[in-house]
């Protein structure tokens, strides 16, 4: 990810984000949560490169800052709870994708936090559908949000998203795990048969 219209376009992929520019200066552009107005990436040109400030838990500012030169504190914000991204080509998309969403879900009052821990409940050997996942994060009616948010997954390790089908007990494709056979790869190595790429819901829905 190297230019700004890259990283506005992820950045207004969030559910109720929105582009802003409040400073009266085309160098300044904002995603924005609608929920509470909150700013979760800032873009600005500084230095001939595109730089992102995104919010942080301070636990993992340093962290960030360790492993890439290109992050650094937040410039014109709160060092402890901001960090820099300059997008130098130096940093994989995944993890300047992966920081931006960790902003969003910091600012906002996100579905996905309550989504991701309502699929770290599918235990091992189960399957659960995205109404199921979806009442169990407090609103069965966000179903779509249950996949948008498990496709942006920031800990595929940690948040078993292949334990997720669909009402039918498909599975999701190719778009995710990286190829159609993955997820029922992962599944079959838990337990959990898997028929011409289905799930027999009535066996192993939690």
């Amino acid at each position: 990810m190297k230019n700004r219209a890259e990283a506005l376009k992820y950045g207004l992929s969030f559910d109720g984000a929105y582009q802003d520019a409040p400073f009266h200066d085309e160098n300044w552009q904002l995603v924005r949560y609608k929920g509470n107005k909150k700013a979760f990436l800032w873009t600005y040109e500084k230095d001939g490169l595109i730089n992102l400030n995104v919010k942080v838990d301070p636990e993992k500012a340093y962290f960030w800052r360790k492993i890439y030169k290109a992050v650094i504190p937040g410039y014109h914000q709160n060092k402890e709870h901001w960090n820099t991204i300059i997008l130098d080509g130096s940093i994989p998309d995944k993890d300047v994708k992966t920081m931006i969403a960790e902003s969003y879900d910091l600012i906002s009052d996100s579905p996905s936090k309550r989504i991701y821990e309502a699929v770290k409940r599918i235990p091992k050997g189960k399957v659960a559908t995205y109404g199921q996942v979806a009442e169990m994060a407090g609103d069965k009616n966000m179903a779509r949000a249950v996949g948008n948010a498990l496709h942006k997954n920031p800990e595929p390790g940690i948040i078993p998203c292949h334990r997720v089908v669909n009402s039918k007990g498909e599975l999701a494709g190719e778009f995710a795990f990286g190829g159609a056979w993955k997820q029922g790869e992962i599944l079959q190595s838990e337990g959990v048969e898997v028929i011409n790429g289905k799930v027999d819901l009535k066996r192993y829905r939690m």
